[in-house]
């Protein structure tokens, strides 16, 4: 991983191709004592949808741009915990712009 400043860094993908991601959050949990990063590469699936991926990172290492797979059914549990929870105030965020006319 190549780090293209704060929000965006650059991966090799499996063809070899240079990939740009942006890098969408970042949070520590108490739960499982890890950094997480949750990130795009802005490409859409069969249905439309942004792609998003989670990683852990340490951001206290020397070589930060370090990502390593999340592993267990309970990291992937408090990712999708912190998404749905985001989506959430997004979707009641958009819901109360409307009502203020």
């Amino acid at each position: 991983m190549k780090n293209e400043g704060k929000n965006s860094f650059t991966v090799i993908n499996d063809e070899g191709k240079e990939v740009k991601c942006d890098v969408l959050f970042t949070f520590d949990s108490d739960e499982t004592k890890k950094s997480y990063i949750v990130y795009t590469d802005n490409t859409k699936d069969k249905n439309g949808n942004i792609r998003v991926y989670a990683s852990i990172f340490n951001p206290e290492s020397d070589d930060a741009t370090e990502l390593l797979p999340i592993e267990t059914e309970k990291e992937w549990k408090v990712i999708e915990t912190i998404l749905e929870s985001l989506q959430e105030e997004i979707r009641n965020q958009s819901n109360g712009e409307g009502n203020n006319n």
